[in-house]
């Protein structure tokens, strides 16, 4: 009782000293808070939003008033990757005057973020009224524009942002990206050192940079980049999972999995690291996990053909037939359908005990036959008419939807592919070069090929491939596809040069690849190399019919067993394939 007593004689005395101290502590000291203000936008201008909010909460205890500092800490927070912060701070628009344009120019980043594209929109909208000549607000207007499918208005935005100041930092990397993905990546390349040169440190620009090297299978300076990184910031995780995924490619899957647990799962939700996760847990005998991860992957990217392959890969691992038949027998029963899956579908069948539609399967695998490009999706509302016979309502809403949104890539796709369908090669390769002026993917590569093909003109169709292969370098599509032009006039050379690079970039496990590469190491007389390569083929799948012709060839021009040739020979016969004359 006594010593409440005693405390409480101490309160009065302690209540005064806090009075005293309150406006101390408070008091507001403008030259302060204005420093504090100026050394936060000098660490937001580096990319360290923890040091910029430390000093902005600083200076609203110096005495800044909130709308000083709103945007700021927006933006702060913005590059933590913490939105449901920056959305407390950006939401209602209070800004100051002079940070208005900021202010708004990161909601508008808050908003595409979160996929509020209209909502961005008008973010942005106030921006511009405020700063119409912002290089970076140009930039961020771009990337909205990109998101949004906007895709000639994106360019538009992002030529406009480097007309205003050519060595902006964001409107440089922006432009690089827009290069890559429609020139290619060694196009790309001097835009990157370009905003490198003027930003040594930039950690967005070097791990862009540091990606495009490695896939132009640039290893060695690819990994020079991503110890830069690490020097600079060894908390990020980018150049760690960039590490794991050279790793993998070089198939270092132990260092790639070190390297990936680097990250922490802080790379988890990214789709490329998901892809990695279940390539990782594949090559580890994880099946499950594998599963796990692809699935998450094909969730959000359901049209992934690589991500579809590797899932049912995993999924036929983990003896999940059922889960095989559920999730692809549908695509596996489609024109077009990919031999590897159409395998996967036929072997779950078979574990089913109906071996009755595994059979079909099986043999249309082991045939290799590819039946025509038939682009337009089945089952779409286009797709429909057109198997219905409804070509000219099909064209109409096709190129209705094209002069509706002229600058989005997938209606002039979409055209391209209607055009191409109802006989008009010549109007689909307009359609698809007007979509390729944006991007190229290799999917549009092989819709040029073929209008080129069906219109009759088989050196534009070389020289879309050539030109696509000397800006990507590292495709083993690309590099396919020039192999097979230059068979068409008789460079076996260079055939046998090319698809040796397809292989080892990737396609050591396709029969087809295999096959043909063996044909070729024949025709230059490298008969050792054809009968390795071909025998390979074969073991990769004995019932095919290119790989059986393959080895049957190259073991006979090598002298070999003569039973081994004569048994071939005889599978060739049954497989339907011609015995040379």
């Amino acid at each position: 009782m006594r010593e409440a007593l005693r405390r409480a004689r101490w309160l009065p005395v302690l209540a005064a000293l806090l009075c005293l101290a309150a406006p101390l502590r408070l008091a507001a000291s403008p030259e302060r808070s204005t420093a504090l203000i100026a050394e936060a936008r000098k660490a937001l201008d580096g990319g360290d939003g923890i040091a910029a909010e430390v000093r902005l909460r600083q200076a609203m205890d110096a005495g800044a008033p909130r709308e000083a500092v709103a945007a700021l800490m927006g933006e702060a927070f913005l590059i933590q990757d913490q939105r449901d912060k920056a959305r407390q701070w950006l939401a209602d628009g209070q800004f100051s005057p002079e940070t208005a344009a900021l202010g708004f120019r990161a909601l508008g980043r808050l908003e595409l973020l979160d996929e509020n594209l209209p909502a961005s929109a008008a973010a942005f909208d106030h921006a511009i009224a405020l700063t119409p000549r912002d290089a970076t607000m140009w930039v961020e207007i771009g990337r909205m524009r990109y998101a949004g499918r906007e895709h000639t208005l994106a360019l538009a935005a992002s030529d406009y942002a480097l007309t205003l100041d050519p060595g902006n930092v964001r409107a440089l990397e922006f432009h690089a990206l827009i290069v890559r993905d429609r020139d290619g990546a060694l196009p790309a390349l001097p835009w990157f050192r370009r905003a490198l040169a003027k930003a040594p440190q930039d950690m967005a620009v070097l791990g862009e940079y540091a990606a495009t090297l490695g896939e132009l299978g640039r290893a060695r300076e690819m990994l020079a980049v991503t110890r830069k990184m690490i020097g600079i910031d060894g908390s990020d995780p980018l150049p760690s999972y960039l590490q794991a995924v050279l790793a993998a490619r070089a198939g270092n899957f132990d260092l790639a999995r070190r390297l990936y647990g680097r990250t922490s799962d802080r790379m988890r939700d990214v789709p490329g690291a998901m892809l990695l996760e279940g390539v990782l847990e594949l090559h580890a005998g994880n099946h499950v996990l594998a599963v796990e991860a692809l699935q998450r992957l094909t969730r959000i990217q359901p049209a992934n053909a690589r991500a579809r392959l590797l899932l049912a890969r995993a999924e036929a691992l983990a003896g999940e037939d059922r889960l095989v038949l559920h999730d692809f027998a549908d695509e596996a029963a489609r024109a077009g359908a990919a031999p590897y899956l159409v395998v996967q579908v036929a072997r779950a069948h078979e574990a089913d005990g109906r071996r009755d539609l595994a059979a079909p399967l099986l043999d249309r695998a082991a045939l290799g036959q590819v039946p025509p490009l038939s682009p337009v999706a089945t089952g779409s509302p286009i797709g429909a008419l057109l198997a219905d016979g409804n070509n000219a309502q099909a064209l109409t809403l096709a190129e209705g939807a094209l002069a509706q949104h002229p600058g989005a890539v997938e209606n002039a796709v979409l055209a391209g592919d209607v055009q191409l369908a109802t006989g008009h090669p010549d109007a689909a390769l307009a359609r698809y070069r007007q979509a390729a002026r944006v991007r190229l993917p290799q999917s549009l590569l092989l819709r040029m090929i073929e209008a080129c093909r069906q219109s009759g003109d088989g050196a534009m169709a070389a020289r879309i491939a050539q030109d696509y292969l000397a800006r990507n370098p590292a495709s083993p599509l690309a590099a396919r596809l020039v192999a097979g032009f230059a068979v068409d006039r008789g460079d076996w050379r260079r055939a046998a040069m090319l698809l040796a690079a397809a292989r080892a970039a990737g396609g050591a496990g396709d029969v087809r690849l295999l096959a043909a590469l063996a044909r070729a190491q024949l025709r230059v007389a490298d008969v050792k190399a054809a009968e390795a390569t071909a025998r390979e083929a074969y073991r990769l799948q004995r019932a095919s019919p290119a790989a059986t012709a393959a080895w049957a060839d190259a073991l006979a021009a090598l002298g070999g067993n003569d039973a081994t040739v004569a048994a071939l020979r005889a599978k060739q016969a049954r497989l339907g394939v011609p015995a040379p004359s």
